[in-house]
């Protein structure tokens, strides 16, 4: 079974059989390894191979009670208009370069976070989620997902008024009211998918499917965004990347639709993970 990690109460765990049980990497470790999740990132390499070393059978898991995966990123990317379905569902032209925005990491939550409505704007965003490992500059698009330590599904919730508040749209604030920025419920560990750049994702809303896509057909892929991102920034240890949405959102159908309280999305990467969050009155 792959290589998964995750958190609980800020304490990095393996997770580890068909049941999803859950390892503490300190305790297992016997303190080789750190309790904080930043630490495991930046030891990726060596945690794998300890993973591959645990027979412990763990405890179970309730993954409405895990942290984030990178719970405290020290930062949040995110790529606009990255599906050509989700460029033309909002009459916006193609990008020549990865649309990049920032969503700040007090956004940032677990993957069954309950998700407050703020107004009648509120929209989903399904996508495909990277942490990143060693990090780095000027990371070659050849070697890119060497420097990833794993994938998982999220959702960019944006609150499209805030987003389009201003003349130009200023997009930072509107993908990152709390908990706007939940991933999870747990790393697959990048060098152990080996179809990472094909997944499967869909997101339903209360049942009925309101995306459907395969990540190969990202107009930038996971290696563009990275090779792209490090020439400018330094990506760091436990940093996260949401690479964009396919169309099927809310603010592009017809009547638009937007998420109110006691709505229910569930998000799905085929083969790594589900995550499901509920509307609430914030």
């Amino acid at each position: 079974m792959s290589f998964r990690f995750t958190c609980k109460d800020g304490r990095a765990q393996l997770v580890v059989g068909p049941n999803n049980h859950l390892v503490d990497l300190e305790k297992a470790s016997g303190g080789k390894f750190s309790s904080e999740p930043i630490d495991a990132f930046h030891r990726w390499d060596e945690v794998r191979q300890f993973a591959a070393t645990v027979t412990d059978t763990g405890v179970p898991c309730d993954v409405n009670e895990l942290d984030a995966p990178s719970p405290w990123p020290t930062q949040v990317f995110g790529i606009g208009l990255n599906y050509r379905t989700h460029a033309e569902e909002s009459g916006m032209p193609i990008p020549t370069a990865p649309l990049t925005f920032t969503k700040f990491s007090s956004s940032v939550a677990h993957g069954n976070a309950d998700v407050p409505i703020y107004g009648g704007s509120v929209d989903w965003e399904v996508e495909l989620v990277v942490v990143m490992a060693s990090g780095g500059r000027d990371i070659a698009k050849e070697n890119a997902w060497n420097h990833v330590a794993g994938i998982c599904v999220g959702q960019d919730i944006s609150d499209r008024a805030l987003q389009f508040a201003t003349t130009p749209p200023q997009f930072n604030l509107g993908k990152s009211r709390k908990n706007y920025s939940p991933f999870g419920p747990w790393l697959v560990d990048a060098q152990e998918v080996p179809n990472k750049d094909a997944l499967h994702m869909t997101c339903t809303l209360n049942g009925e499917v309101v995306q459907d896509t395969v990540t190969d057909d990202l107009i930038f892929s996971v290696s563009d965004i990275i090779s792209y991102l490090s020439g400018i920034v330094q990506l760091l240890p436990g940093d996260v990347i949401f690479t964009g949405t396919p169309g099927g959102v809310g603010f592009s159908r017809k009547p638009p639709i937007t998420l109110k309280p006691g709505d229910v999305l569930v998000s799905t990467l085929d083969g790594i993970g589900t995550t499901t969050n509920t509307c609430v009155q914030p």
